[in-house]
């Protein structure tokens, strides 16, 4: 039996590390309103948050607490989703209205996330209603924590920057095109942090290191960002460290996000950062300005060229980025093991992307299924054991079949270890995204793809991010562990896709780990349609 004094000693230790432990918790109340914006020259309604057109940076740290108080002051319902923050254990919280209840008009919501075993650069945006499309977007840093090294020195300074293509329009009638049954036009520009041409500048001093975080919050175009004069060193995407690699240029598709480390030893005078569409005609150019600090001397002449047209440019360079092995940090962990090349696959799923005509209006499907949504946010409905729709309602193959409307729901048992294969038909660079996970990028070729096609697949140091692009008439390879249960959103990232169909819902459960290995419904979680009224248990 230990002494007193000792026994005492050991009780205040633990309680102090106890204390200790616990994460921090980072606030943030924000206001949504519409505003007007003249991103493009011309005034449209745009969504603003605490008054700013892109909202405002979240800064955290690995495993941060984030407390998200969001007033809904526009006059339809809204939902904030966390692009790349994987809500552990917790797909109550996600953002998507297939598990998340909207926030009603003149009401509130309090998001609690925990930023857990994660660190890299993401973005949030609204998911519904195409408000994507009027603003409400802004970046997701989430530092290591101090005692973990990083695999490069502090930069002088941390920007992000957010790209995306742009339509003049005011959201509801770009929405009301969709609505209406046709496919949404050619964007009419594009902006770098909300900007049009040379409406944005970096200030820099000569020899000294800046980190860019990269994001793609656009609706539909790949983007190929670029620096005059300058190489950009890539170094983390999406929560992955990368190999150090230097690129003129770098294509970022739709949805994805990458830092790079630029350094300033060019001569000291303005200089363009250069921001095009990919695959298209014609093709759109924005600028924004690198000003090195001093500099009187103001960009001038065109901005530098990029590739255009390029599949194979932009192939080659995708398969270029690879996983930083000898990088500390959060990664991926299936089975205790970081070998993910030696585990053995459980299952593999094709899903193939189409579009085409249902009732005479423009659809999209996976697996020949265009996603309509319930009245009810399918989380909830599992949850409460109410029913409304069929786990399996989408095949693991693609059936060849014409377009129908269902909503799709594809079930994978818990701590599966699993291939999937995007499958891309069309003629035009798709991008995926799947909430709540982290995946590696083993394979992407052209043509159809087959079993003898894993033979090319890279089972070394892929890298691991939570969005990839499929090039036209190819072919996309991913392993997931799926190591997070919930309901999980797995869609396009082209959002007038996503919004006619082109997305679906991955339960990840076993009966019997259900309750026991995900979190408790949170108890300020909004209740709507089907389960408006009910009570849920206390945290």
């Amino acid at each position: 039996m230990l002494p007193l004094k000792l026994a005492l000693a050991v009780f205040l230790v633990a309680v102090v590390n106890t204390v200790v432990a616990e994460d921090p918790y980072r606030y943030f109340d924000w206001n949504v309103t519409y505003g007007t914006i003249y991103p493009l020259g011309v005034p449209q309604q745009g969504i603003l948050i605490n008054g700013q057109f892109p909202g405002p940076d979240i800064y955290s740290v690995t495993n941060d607490n984030l407390v998200i108080n969001v007033y809904n002051s526009l006059d339809e319902p809204f939902l904030l989703s966390w692009n790349g923050i994987q809500n552990r254990r917790n797909s109550f919280v996600d953002g998507v209205y297939g598990t998340t209840c909207p926030i009603p008009p003149g009401k509130n919501y309090t998001y609690n996330l925990q930023v857990k075993d994660q660190i890299g650069s993401f973005y949030y945006f609204p998911s519904l209603a195409f408000h994507k499309a009027a603003g409400g977007f802004g970046g997701i840093r989430i530092l290591s924590r101090p005692r973990i090294p990083v695999p490069f020195s502090d930069p002088a300074n941390d920007y992000t920057i957010l790209i995306g293509d742009w339509y003049t329009k005011n959201h509801t009638a770009s929405r009301a095109i969709l609505d209406g049954g046709k496919k949404l036009p050619f964007p009419d520009g594009i902006l770098i942090n909300g900007r049009g041409p040379n409406g944005v500048t970096f200030t820099v001093e000569q020899g000294k290191t800046y980190r860019l975080r990269i994001s793609n919050v656009g609706l539909q175009s790949s983007l190929n960002f670029r620096v005059e004069g300058h190489k950009m060193t890539l170094v983390e995407v999406e929560g992955t460290h990368t190999l150090q690699t230097s690129y003129s240029s770098l294509d970022v598709h739709v949805g994805q996000s990458y830092s790079v480390l630029i350094t300033a030893n060019q001569e000291a005078k303005d200089h363009y950062i250069v921001v095009s569409s990919r695959f298209t005609t014609p093709v759109l150019t924005t600028t924004a300005v690198l000003h090195y600090s001093g500099s009187n001397t103001p960009v001038s002449g065109p901005p530098p060229g990029g590739p255009t047209i390029q599949i194979d440019w932009s192939l080659n360079q995708a398969r270029s980025i690879r996983t930083n092995l000898t990088a500390s940090g959060p990664r991926p962990n299936p089975q205790g093991s970081y070998h993910y090349g030696m585990i053995n696959t459980t299952k593999t799923i094709r899903l193939a992307s189409s579009a085409g005509q249902v009732n005479g209006k423009q659809r999209y499907a996976v697996n020949s299924v265009s996603f309509v949504p319930l009245d009810t946010p399918l989380k909830l409905l599992d949850y409460f054991k109410v029913g409304g729709f069929k786990v399996g309602s989408i095949s693991n193959a693609p059936t060849g079949g014409g377009i129908y409307l269902d909503t799709s729901v594809l079930g994978i048992d818990y701590r599966q270890f699993i291939e999937i294969i995007f499958e891309n038909n069309e003629d035009i660079v798709q991008s995926w995204h799947l909430d709540g996970y982290s995946f590696w990028v083993v394979g992407m070729d052209g043509g159809q793809w087959t079993q003898a096609s894993r033979n090319g697949y890279n089972l070394r140091d892929a890298v691991s991010r939570c969005t990839t692009q499929v090039y036209p008439k190819s072919w996309t390879a991913i392993y997931i562990a799926l190591d997070n249960v919930g309901m999980w959103n797995l869609r396009t990232e082209f959002w007038a896709r996503q919004y006619l169909g082109q997305q679906l819902y991955v339960r990840v459960y076993t009966d019997s780990t259900s309750l026991r290995d995900e979190y408790p419904i949170p108890r300020n979680a909004r209740l709507c349609g089907k389960v408006a009224g009910r009570h849920t248990r206390p945290l």
